[in-house]
């Protein structure tokens, strides 16, 4: 079957690039509406629809994950940064509470074991590391245990206690008439435990900040787009599930004499009109350093010279690109008087001794100018 690529976050929550967090909020709401699978039962179409508007409001609704959306697109998404959401009571559970508890029976709250949420750093490299390969530092920050209270949240000698409001459960059942709503319960989040005395390093919350510095090795032949994964380096799992990654994305430098275009390298050597005309063995810039070049007599200007093997290796080791050295031959923009004189003995030879080109691009030139007989030209 064809991929079917996908939307734009944007376009599939209807809403601006500049759109704030209210209303990125507010569009989704509806659309998680319109397409619930209660409302649209046996539609397989509108069960697509309700995941996708998931994937696109948990990425936008995340300031973090939105700035990485907005530079690398759905590329910078890849690997686990946001869930998949192929079940739909995945939905429910991350996002249940923004429609108060109670949307066609979604929010509730699961204590199964789920994965921690991924982090990045950027790592900053030169064209030439980026051709060899290097093991570099990164620093990112991200949550870990409370050292003080070991990740309960409350304070030293204490312990959480089961909600009262709701014995425990995490969710409340309202009842008027014949109806019956269940909610998230407002005492204690869902949790269905309350922290009497808060921990004061970490405010009951079980988690501090912290700078973390690893060494990450990046193989040879990188690019902008790649990014290379810290397995278990990025946020805690919640109720005892893996921690998250730490994805490193690469920037990779600007060379001052080197474009990438792919594998391939491309760089423009300046030559004067007279070794344009005899031939020259010029120093071209690799990674490697300078190298000489043979540049045959003739070579006019916009030639390329392809040099094979002097390239960037494919990340996967599929072989070398090429580098491609553009000829431009630089225009004197002043000349002594000798130079002068020569110049004109040249041109003088020149007009005496026509190449073949350029005699038959004037005898075209000439006839196509030259009056019909007995009429304009």
């Amino acid at each position: 079957m064809p991929h079917t690529p996908q939307r734009d976050y944007y376009e599939v929550l209807g809403v601006e690039r500049t759109a704030s967090n209210a209303q990125i909020a507010e569009s989704y709401r509806k659309l998680a509406i319109r397409f619930h699978p209660d409302k649209n039962p046996g539609n397989a179409e509108a069960a697509d629809r309700f995941k996708e508007a998931a994937r696109a409001f948990e990425v936008l609704s995340d300031q973090t994950l939105r700035a990485r959306y907005d530079r690398y697109g759905h590329a910078g998404l890849q690997g686990g940064p946001v869930h998949d959401f192929n079940d739909i009571g995945d939905i429910f559970e991350a996002f249940g509470d923004m429609f108060g508890g109670g949307l066609f029976g979604g929010g509730r709250r699961s204590n199964r074991p789920r994965k921690g949420r991924d982090v990045f750093a950027s790592v900053s490299m030169t064209l030439v590391e980026a051709a060899r390969g290097a093991t570099k530092s990164v620093e990112f920050t991200r949550h870990e245990a409370c050292a003080a209270c070991d990740g309960s949240g409350a304070k030293k000698g204490t312990t959480p206690v089961p909600c009262d409001y709701c014995a425990g459960q995490g969710q409340v059942i309202q009842q008027a008439g014949v109806f019956r709503l269940q909610t998230t319960c407002p005492a204690c989040q869902g949790a269905g435990r309350v922290i009497r005395e808060k921990c004061r390093e970490c405010g009951g919350e079980g988690l501090t900040e912290e700078q973390v510095e690893r060494r990450v090795t990046i193989p040879a032949g990188v690019d902008n787009d790649v990014r290379v994964r810290l397995a278990g380096e990025g946020e805690p799992g919640a109720n005892g599930g893996p921690p998250g990654d730490c994805y490193c994305m690469i920037e990779i430098e600007e060379h001052p004499f080197l474009k990438r275009d792919g594998r391939d390298l491309h760089c423009e050597v300046p030559i004067t009109f007279s070794q344009a005309a005899l031939g020259v063995t010029a120093e071209v810039p690799t990674l490697d350093g300078p190298k000489p070049l043979e540049i045959k007599r003739g070579t006019q200007a916009g030639e390329v010279i392809r040099v094979r093997g002097l390239g960037m290796p494919e990340v996967r080791g599929r072989g070398i690109g090429d580098l491609h050295v553009h000829v431009h031959v630089e225009v004197p923009k002043t000349l002594s008087a000798r130079a002068e004189q020569l110049l004109r003995e040249l041109a003088t030879e020149e007009h005496k001794a026509v190449s073949p080109k350029r005699s038959g691009f004037l005898s075209r030139l000439a006839e196509y100018f030259q009056p019909a007989e007995g009429g304009e030209p």
